[in-house]
């Protein structure tokens, strides 16, 4: 099984990015994969090494936090890797965690894939198994409040702006591309929604 990857990445597109490992390039599926896109040099990708009868896929995260849940999540009938993908991109994982631990069924539909039905099996079958996963950042009461976001569409966009400048973009670049993604945010959008959209723009230049 391959656990991580290290290497350079190659190039990226909206569903994974291409790493080369010793002269091999990797296709790696991501939850988002424009937030490594001012990387440069050595990356490291955790990774889930995923095999069926028609296909061998590798599905990557930043941390092992991702890792572990993504893992968790697709103990979980009904959740395929796609769909735990879909989660991972709609919420954090420390989010996700607590909406379980709290049994907050209105913020896991809200996430991609998942209808009331799999957000119980979710609370059920993961609840009393996601020790040791953000724990550290749960106990701190900092996303002790998992609702989604439903005040107007800019309130996010602040959160949203910092982690942008903490990768590198300038003050000049998010100007411009929040003129145009400011159209497309909507109140029940998270900032790890937006996020993922931002970062889409500022790389496509679209």
């Amino acid at each position: 099984m391959i656990d991580y990857l290290r290497g350079p990445l190659v190039h990226l597109e909206n569903e994974y990015i291409v790493m080369d490992v010793n002269g091999i390039g990797y296709r790696v599926f991501c939850p988002n994969p424009f937030a490594w896109a001012k990387h440069t040099g050595e990356i490291t990708v955790y990774t889930h090494h995923h095999v069926r009868e028609d296909a061998i896929q590798l599905f990557g995260f930043p941390s092992r936090d991702e890792q572990k849940l993504f893992r968790k999540l697709i103990e979980v009938s009904g959740i395929g890797p796609r769909v735990a993908l879909g989660i991972l991109s709609g919420g954090s994982p420390e989010g996700v965690i607590t909406a379980i631990y709290q049994e907050n069924i209105t913020f896991l539909t809200k996430l991609p894939g998942i209808g009331k039905k799999t957000a119980q099996r979710m609370i059920l079958d993961l609840k009393d198994k996601l020790d040791g996963i953000g724990d550290a950042l749960i106990a701190t009461g900092l996303f002790a409040q998992t609702e989604l976001p439903m005040a107007a569409s800019g309130d996010v966009w602040p959160e949203v702006r910092e982690g942008l400048k903490a990768l590198g973009y300038t003050e000049s670049e998010l100007d411009r591309m929040w003129q145009t993604l400011k159209h497309e945010v909507f109140p029940e959008d998270t900032a790890d929604s937006v996020m993922k959209r931002a970062l889409k723009m500022l790389y496509t230049g679209s």
